[in-house]
């Protein structure tokens, strides 16, 4: 059975302070005061992985060991049919430079292999996202959520963040990265994910 939340604290494992801000404003009706890992000055733990999961547990439980209190963690990335699902968990890896992450770079590596394999268009494509909450006793819930559609070049737009310009979600001729925050945000992989978490935890 799943376990319900019932805490008045929440801790999310992310230094992203977008991603802080997106979690707190979908929480807001659940009268939940949600800390962030920056502020309880928790470090970054190796993302050892080669699942979605397995990272977002990782991170999870990790923060609330150090802490006391339930953390919420994610991981999440693209996958590309064509190229066998990656960059999958390396998502972020695949935009590491000497001088900090390049996403410009990382969308370019994406369609230069898109054309080295010689894959045929629509690049057929989806966001995952893997949300674990986890308690200080070891228990934890998983919720997966996915956002299908197709990799396009060239980049469009400077919304969002990562490949947002290289995503366009299915039933859309937008990319992510023509697309209003807000209104992604609701239905991203990530809005996905936090409907099934919502729906279970607090629901």
């Amino acid at each position: 059975m799943t376990r319900r939340f019932e805490g008045d604290r929440l801790l999310v494992a992310t230094h992203n302070q977008g991603k802080l801000e997106e979690i707190a404003d979908l929480l807001k009706p659940y009268s939940v005061a949600v800390l962030g890992a920056a502020e309880m000055n928790l470090p970054e733990p190796e993302e050892t992985g080669t699942l979605f999961v397995e990272n977002a547990r990782i991170k999870a439980h990790a923060a609330a060991q150090a802490t006391g209190l339930p953390a919420l963690s994610d991981d999440s990335g693209i996958e590309v049919d064509a190229l066998d699902r990656a960059p999958g968990v390396y998502t972020a890896d695949w935009a590491e430079t000497e001088t900090g992450r390049d996403f410009v770079l990382a969308m370019t590596k994406t369609h230069d292999l898109l054309l080295e394999k010689a894959a045929s268009a629509p690049w057929t494509a989806r966001f995952c996202c893997t949300l674990v909450l986890a308690w200080p006793d070891g228990h934890d819930e998983v919720f997966p959520g996915v956002m299908e559609g197709q990799v396009v070049w060239p980049m469009r737009g400077d919304q969002g963040h990562g490949y947002d310009p290289i995503f366009q979600p299915r039933g859309y001729d937008v990319t992510f990265g023509e697309m209003d925050r807000w209104e992604k945000n609701k239905i991203s992989h990530r809005a996905d994910a936090f409907a099934k978490f919502v729906a279970s935890c607090f629901g």
